[in-house]
């Protein structure tokens, strides 16, 4: 068993044994992911550059868990396969983003000349 799929077994196997997947539809699960990026950008609200390594490293473990977690099992809500999922888009991105027009630029694909 890979990584991921051995995560999403930890995570619904944790679910399973509470009885939480009936709160786990998939809007929900969408919200708490949004809720849970929220509380991750938080820990960096208000800081400037320099402040950045202030931001509590543990805090920052725990909020991207949170994230991962929720991004997870809502992808295991779909059964999408994560690793799948991520490679297709990255493919689709390589040809939005193609190395000769978009490198050291921060612009969105529809802004390249």
């Amino acid at each position: 068993m890979n990584d991921i799929k051995s995560i999403t077994k930890t995570l619904t196997d944790f679910i399973a044994a509470r009885n939480w997947d009936q709160f786990h539809n998939p809007k929900d699960l969408s919200l708490a992911l949004s809720i849970e990026a929220a509380e991750l950008n938080e820990l960096f609200l208000w800081k400037n550059q320099k402040e950045l390594h202030t931001v509590n490293e543990e805090r920052i473990r725990e909020e991207l868990a949170d994230v991962f977690a929720y991004a997870f099992m809502l992808a295991a809500k779909y059964k999408f396969d994560v690793k799948e999922i991520i490679m297709e888009k990255m493919e689709k991105n390589g040809k939005k983003y193609p190395v000769e027009k978009s490198k050291n630029l921060a612009k969105k694909y529809t802004d390249f000349e």
